[in-house]
């Protein structure tokens, strides 16, 4: 049977100070405690009889404490009787015990076990553009499963149940890999919810999220010197400019390019947007040329003097990028026809070209890890500082290749 007991708890309690006044309920050779909203000095205590005294309040204080001590004592007269005090630990009591003390807090505290109470706080410690892709997942899993989302504990997420999710999701969202980017946040939060002892249920093990092969974003030396030398209209001249330019900073996304600050010691340094890592990338003759082209007055380059953010500039970008090829005017009204060279080319296709042609000229690929920022936050990443020289010359030896056709830079 587990006793109880009330304790004055002067632990850690700063001279001059109240401590509370708790319940002690030992059990199975462990104890744990109760606090109750009483705040007593030593003085105002007697232990003897379990009574506050010399207390302006001490009747109500009295009449507080000894509903409390009922209630416990009831509770665990209730858990013998019906044998399940044998098999609980004194948290397990205590757990109980303050599920009928303070209901309230006890439905906030298994709301926060609860699977899409978590899956909003995971969302919740992501930054901005992070967090807008888990709640996208969210509101899929709403559209699912109603209201009833809100009730689902982490063990009524089953193997089952994310192959229905995943059926439901192809109707709007046929490509696998799409789908898969839901998949993976919902065990991004069971990882959490398994490190926090929050559950040890894991449908994972027996739901492999397996990716799809892609067509490849990039083009083939041959095509990106088209796209470079194609004399496109005027005012598509701009934008593949940039293009060129991302494509020279080892496929910088656009959001980092508009957002650069200077060049410091012939190098832009930024965090990128989406990862926060660092990048270090040395600007070469080639890249400094477009760059002066477009110099910004708050910028380095003017796009966000002209256009109100970084969305808006790459929309445009990608819709005139995918439209350079021949033109012709057909019809009386000479309507613009569009025979486009790569119809389905954006900004991100920069980057892979990049990493596809480095690949091409046998450079290593930890070089093009390092250059993509695709390290992975090992020890050995941690204390081994890359060799930046590395990254530098593989840009170079990229350029060269694709801007003069040499495999080889001459030096002088």
């Amino acid at each position: 049977m587990a006793s109880t007991r009330f304790f004055l708890d002067m632990r850690g309690v700063k001279s001059g100070a109240p401590a509370p006044l708790k319940v002690a309920i030992a059990h199975q050779h462990q104890t744990s405690y109760i606090t109750t909203n009483a705040r007593l000095f030593p003085d105002q205590w007697d232990e003897k009889t379990r009574q506050v005294i010399n207390h302006p309040d001490q009747k109500m204080l009295n009449v507080y404490i000894t509903g409390v001590m009922q209630t416990v004592d009831r509770a665990i007269i209730r858990l013998a009787d019906s044998g399940e005090l044998a098999t609980m630990k004194s948290k397990d009591v205590k757990d109980y015990i303050m599920a009928i003390l303070h209901p309230e807090k006890a439905k906030q505290q298994q709301d926060k076990g609860l699977f899409a109470y978590r899956f909003r706080q995971f969302a919740e410690s992501k930054s901005r553009s992070t967090r807008q892709v888990y709640m996208h997942t969210y509101s899929r899993m709403k559209a699912f499963v109603g209201e009833q989302l809100e009730q689902l504990r982490f063990e009524d997420i089953t193997k089952e149940w994310l192959a229905r999710f995943d059926v439901f999701l192809s109707a709007t969202s046929p490509s696998k890999n799409s789908r898969n980017i839901h998949m993976r946040n919902i065990r991004a939060v069971f990882n959490e919810a398994l490190d926090d002892e929050i559950t040890s249920f894991y449908p994972f093990r027996r739901f492999p999220i397996r990716p799809v092969a892609t067509a490849k974003r990039n083009l083939k030396v041959q095509e990106l010197r088209k796209l470079f030398d194609y004399p496109c209209e005027p005012h598509a001249v701009k934008y593949l400019d940039m293009f060129k330019l991302m494509f020279m900073l080892i496929g910088i996304n656009a959001i980092d390019l508009v957002h650069l600050k200077e060049i410091h010691d012939g190098r832009i340094e930024y965090n990128r947007a989406k990862t926060h890592r660092f990048y270090s990338i040395k600007v070469e003759p080639e890249a400094l040329e477009i760059i002066e082209r477009y110099r910004g007055e708050n910028w380095l380059l003017n796009i966000l003097d002209h256009w109100r953010n970084h969305k808006d500039f790459t929309l445009k970008m990608n819709r005139t990028l995918k439209k350079i090829g021949e033109v012709k005017r057909v019809g009386r009204g000479g309507k613009k026809v569009y025979k486009p060279l790569f119809p389905k080319i954006s900004t991100y296709w920069a980057r892979h070209t990049w990493a596809t042609i480095a690949n091409s000229l046998d450079i290593p690929r930890d070089t093009i890890a390092h250059a993509l920022g695709h390290g992975n936050n090992t020890v050995t990443d941690i204390y081994i500082d890359f060799d930046q020289k590395k990254v530098d010359e593989a840009n170079r030896k990229v350029l060269d290749w694709v801007l003069y056709g040499k495999k080889k830079r001459s030096r002088t």
